[in-house]
């Protein structure tokens, strides 16, 4: 869900994004698509079928259409992932004015198993934080944060992390230097969701910092972690801040974090939507 240029909130769902006015009278009755047509699961399996999205600098839609599966792994005979050909991308539906967008999107970047978590920030870089792919080990691979440019393939299905050869492509020795490295990389299995780039006034030390969701379960999931981004919008080396630290349950007083979507409000405070335990939270600084 985002609020678009026009002031009108925007939400993402399965096949489709439509738009309503929040400020009418009647909100629900000004609820009309935007997009259609989108891949979901309801005609065929496919795991990843939300459609998140942001806004480009030009009104453009950058659209998530995330992997039908896990690895796709290799047929006999196959050498490449046909899957992978439109799906495990993010589309760019053009800006056409007046409201409308291009009926008929172009692949803007493709390689990228599943784009929950995208933010513009303000100095116009596109950030995508990855969700990778499901292993029994706990230690990988990692999470990626990528730096999304037009025409890149960031290596799903063959090569993920710190371009590694992916476990059900190894045996067809696929050359993963070709492929985008990332950013930087994020926690194992940390599932990231949402990203945003903080612009309030409550937190100054966290001014310009981008925040991520980590909805995952394992040990490196529940919190929210926030990095340094240098002018460029790049991420840079530093250690991030753990915002959310011990968020793990605890027997009798809480349960442990979920935490999707993230929303800065006028006064600075952070909100964070809880999907596993239907909560909305607000984090923010103690006035007294």
């Amino acid at each position: 869900m985002a609020v678009g240029p026009d002031g009108q909130v925007y939400l993402g769902e399965m096949s489709r994004i439509r738009r309503f006015d929040p400020d009418a009278t009647d909100p629900q009755a000004t609820l009309t698509p935007v997009i259609e047509g989108l891949p979901d699961n309801r005609l065929h399996e496919n795991r990843h079928p939300l459609s998140a999205f942001i806004f480009d600098g030009d009104g453009s839609l950058l659209v998530n259409v995330g992997a039908p599966s896990d690895q796709c792994p290799p047929k006999p005979g196959e050498a490449r992932c046909a899957e992978a050909e439109r799906h495990a991308a993010v589309w760019r539906f053009g800006y056409e004015g007046a409201g409308r967008w291009a009926s008929k999107p172009s692949v803007f970047a493709r390689g990228l198993r599943n784009s929950l978590a995208m933010v513009r920030t303000r100095a116009g870089t596109i950030l995508q934080a990855e969700n990778s792919i499901d292993v029994p080990d706990p230690a990988w691979p990692p999470e990626e944060l990528n730096v999304l440019k037009a025409g890149a393939h960031y290596g799903w299905p063959y090569c993920m992390g710190a371009n590694q050869p992916a476990p059900a492509w190894k045996a067809k020795k696929v050359a993963c230097a070709p492929y985008r490295k990332p950013a930087r990389l994020l926690p194992p299995h940390g599932a990231p969701l949402d990203l945003i780039e903080y612009r309030g006034a409550m937190f100054p030390e966290l001014a310009g910092r981008l925040i991520v969701s980590l909805h995952g379960y394992q040990p490196t999931g529940s919190r929210l972690l926030a990095y340094e981004l240098d002018a460029a919008g790049l991420p840079t080396a530093s250690k991030p801040l753990d915002l959310t630290p011990g968020w793990r349950a605890v027997k009798g007083r809480r349960p442990a974090g979920a935490p999707v979507g993230l929303a800065v409000a006028t006064d600075g405070a952070i909100w964070v939507a809880d999907d596993r335990n239907g909560a909305i939270l607000r984090l923010a600084r103690d006035r007294r």
